[in-house]
C-alpha cells in the first residue's frame, strides 16, 4: 500500500535506532503540504501611512499564502513537485487555487462554506516598514472538518508531509495529533511547523520535524531563551521527547539543527533584506528539498538556509527563487557544534 521514499535505509531512522539520514532518490516522490488555514495576501505599497489623509497605494498584488503553501510554492520554484491540501471556500478561496494552478502546483483542497480568509500587508516605501493585518478565517464545520479526514485516509500513501499554520475557526489543535497519527501510518516523513497549544498537540504524535523560531520554542519549554547554550538545551529536550530533527530559526544569527546528539549551526552571508515574510516557511521548504534529494543532515540545513534568506531578497510575499537560492548555498557557513553518529 505505501509507497514510502525509503524502506532501507529509512530517511529518518525510526526511535532508537542509529544510522545515516540518506537514502536513494526516488523517480517519483509524493510530497503533501497541508494548510488548514490558507491565505491571500493582499500586498500594498504606499510611501507612509498618514493619519486623516487619503493614502494613495503605488502598487497591489495578491498571492496564496499561508505556511504549508508557502512551502508548496517554494519546492516548485526549487523544482520538488507536490500536491497542497487544506480548506479553502468562497470567491477568495478559488482565487488561490487559481493561482496555485498558474505556479504549476496541485491541490485536493476542501470546500468549505465560509469564505477563506485574506490579509493585508502594507509597505512603506520611505520608511521601509512592514504592517501585517492577518485575519482569523473561515469557521470549519464538523462535516467539513471530518471529510478533510476521510479524504486524507483515502489518498494514497506520501513520501513527505508538511503541516504549518494557524487553525480556522471551529478547529481545535487536536487535528494536528490526529492528521500526524493518519500520514504516519504510511511511513510518511512529517514536518510540522505550528506554534503554541498547536505545536504542544502536535509533538505528542511524534511528528520527525519541528521548526520553531526562539520564540515558539520558549513558549514550548516554558522558559525564555537567550544564548546558544539556552537554545541547544531546549532543543535537546524536545528531541528527547521523539522529535527527531529540532531545527531553530534565529534570523540573523541562522539555523539551529539538534538531532540525536548531532548538533549543526548554519549561518547564511549578510544579505539586503527586503522582506521577513514567509522567510521560515522556506527554509522548511529548503530542509525538505535537501531529504527528498537524500541529502544528509548537514547539506538539508544549509539548504534551510540558503532557501530563507533567498525569500528575504524580494518584497512583499514573494518567496526563494532557484537561482538565488543556488548561489547563497556556498555560501552558508555550517558549524559543527556537536556530532555523535556519522553521516
Amino acid at each position: 500500500m505505501s509507497n514510502s521514499i525509503c524502506r532501507s535505509p529509512q530517511v529518518l531512522p525510526s526511535a532508537g535506532q542509529k544510522g545515516q539520514y540518506i537514502c536513494r532518490r526516488k523517480q517519483s516522490t509524493m510530497i503533501y503540504t497541508i494548510t488548514l488555514n490558507p491565505a491571500l495576501d493582499r500586498t500594498i505599497w504606499i510611501k507612509k501611512v498618514r493619519d486623516d489623509v487619503s493614502n494613495r497605494i503605488i502598487e497591489e498584488r495578491s498571492f496564496a499564502g499561508g505556511k504549508s503553501v508557502d512551502v508548496s510554492k517554494v519546492l516548485k520554484n526549487l523544482r520538488v513537485d507536490n500536491i497542497a491540501l487544506g480548506f479553502v471556500g468562497g470567491f477568495a478561496g478559488r482565487e488561490l487555487e487559481g493561482r496555485l494552478l498558474n505556479d504549476g502546483i496541485q491541490t485536493d483542497f476542501i470546500h468549505v462554506s465560509g469564505e477563506t480568509r485574506t490579509n493585508i500587508i502594507i509597505h512603506e516605501t520611505e520608511t521601509g516598514k512592514q504592517l501585517a493585518f492577518n485575519a482569523r478565517g473561515p469557521e470549519v464545520r464538523p462535516s467539513e472538518l471530518m471529510e478533510f479526514v476521510e479524504r486524507l485516509e483515502r489518498l494514497p500513501c506520501s513520501d513527505l508531509v508538511t503541516i504549518g499554520g494557524s487553525l480556522p475557526q471551529g478547529v481545535t489543535p487536536e487535528i494536528y495529533r490526529k492528521i500526524i497519527s493518519l500520514v504516519k501510518r504510511c511511513q510518511s516523513t512529517v514536518v510540522l511547523d505550528v506554534d503554541g497549544a498547536a505545536l504542544r498537540a502536535g509533538i505528542q504524535a511524534r511528528p520527525d520535524v519541528i521548526k520553531p523560531n526562539i520564540h515558539e520554542l520558549s513558549e514550548l519549554v516554558g522558559r525564555e531563551l537567550e544564548g546558544l547554550d539556552e537554545i541547544r538545551a531546549a532543543a535537546r529536550e524536545i528531541n528527547q521527547q521523539g522529535v527527531r530533527i529540532v531545527l531553530v530559526s534565529m534570523g540573523g544569527r541562522g539555523i539551529l539543527l539538534v538531532s540525536e546528539g548531532n548538533e549543526y549551526l548554519a549561518v547564511p552571508p549578510n544579505v539586503q533584506v527586503q522582506s521577513t515574510i514567509g522567510a521560515g516557511d522556506s527554509s522548511v521548504a529548503g530542509f525538505v528539498s535537501g531529504m527528498v534529494q537524500g541529502r544528509s543532515l548537514k547539506e538539508c540545513l544549509i539548504y534551510a538556509a540558503a532557501a530563507g534568506t533567498a525569500t528575504t531578497l524580494y518584497q512583499g510575499t514573494a518567496l526563494a527563487q532557484k537561482e538565488d537560492f543556488d548561489r547563497l548555498v556556498p555560501q552558508v557557513k555550517l558549524t559543527v557544534l556537536s556530532e555523535r553518529s556519522s553521516e
